[in-house]
């Protein structure tokens, strides 16, 4: 290679150690490119198949299908019969899948399907709840339930992904119709304890009438004993017409009264000062 007579390179020169650069610039990069891609290339491959990444920083693989639990984001509204009030129905969701996946897809499947599963409830609990009056939040809890107790799981699929719902649900009553409902409720609270103090009673009447039986059999001319099993009598019937007019009160047969406790026949005591009879 000659130099022009001032001593600078020719101008052909001057290209060809440009081009020899160029070359030697593109290949280092090409091969440093080539290594990060042969570092990267089963992390990129990994997460493309949902599994996780290789490497000492990489969390365990968790055992088993993965399953994860949410509410809808607000309460289901269904109107009741007369569409005036509605009932609200509290929804929770378990998503699970049977493949093995992360936790961040199943999150992604789960934002994906979750609408549909609350479309679904709603569509079911409005038609149990058409015909109910808007204060019998618990007869619609109940219905609600006993239908998805015969469809417990729900599968939704894309492409070959499968995941199962298992929905859940709760009522609660419009809140403009506790005031109304409040009072009623209180006077059943009460009702229900009296019922209840009542019965105890009665049955303490009868158990005391057991007792009495079995000592009137032995010593039935008592007439302090014979006082005392007249009282006793007067208080279980007592008791047996209160429960019975209460039952009345409330629409229901009021069941047979008790059967009267086999008493002793009462012995006449002979008097001293009348004849014997011949």
């Amino acid at each position: 290679m000659t130099d022009a007579p001032d001593g600078k390179p020719r101008p052909a020169d001057q290209w060809r150690h440009r081009g020899d650069r160029g070359l030697t610039i593109a290949r280092d990069a090409s091969v440093r490119g080539w290594r990060w891609w042969a570092r990267h290339w089963d992390r990129l491959v990994a997460a493309l198949q949902d599994e996780a990444p290789v490497g000492s920083a990489a969390a365990p693989t968790p055992s088993g299908p993965l399953t994860e639990q949410r509410d809808a984001p607000r309460l289901i509204a269904v109107p009741a019969r007369g569409y005036v009030y509605s009932f609200y129905v509290r929804a929770t969701f378990a998503w699970s899948s049977p493949a093995s996946m992360r936790a961040e897809v199943l999150s992604w499947y789960v934002q994906y399907f979750q609408p549909n599963a609350i479309q679904r409830l709603t569509r079911l609990a409005a038609d149990a709840a058409r015909d109910l009056p808007p204060h019998r939040a618990a007869d619609l809890e109940v219905a609600l339930q006993q239908t998805l107790a015969e469809d417990p799981q729900w599968h939704y699929e894309r492409g070959d992904i499968v995941i199962t719902c298992r929905p859940d649900a709760s009522v609660r009553l419009d809140e403009r119709i506790m005031p109304a409902l409040q009072p009623h409720v209180d006077r059943l609270v009460q009702l229900e304890y009296q019922f209840e103090e009542q019965v105890r009673k009665a049955r303490y009447a009868e158990e005391l009438s057991r007792r009495w039986a079995a000592i009137l059999s032995d010593d039935a001319d008592d007439q302090e004993i014979t006082d005392a099993r007249d009282q006793m009598l007067a208080t279980q019937r007592e008791a047996a017409r209160w429960i019975a007019d209460l039952l009345l009160r409330h629409g229901e047969t009021p069941p047979d009264p008790p059967s009267a406790p086999p008493i002793p026949p009462q012995q006449t005591r002979p008097n001293p000062t009348q004849p014997d009879a011949d």
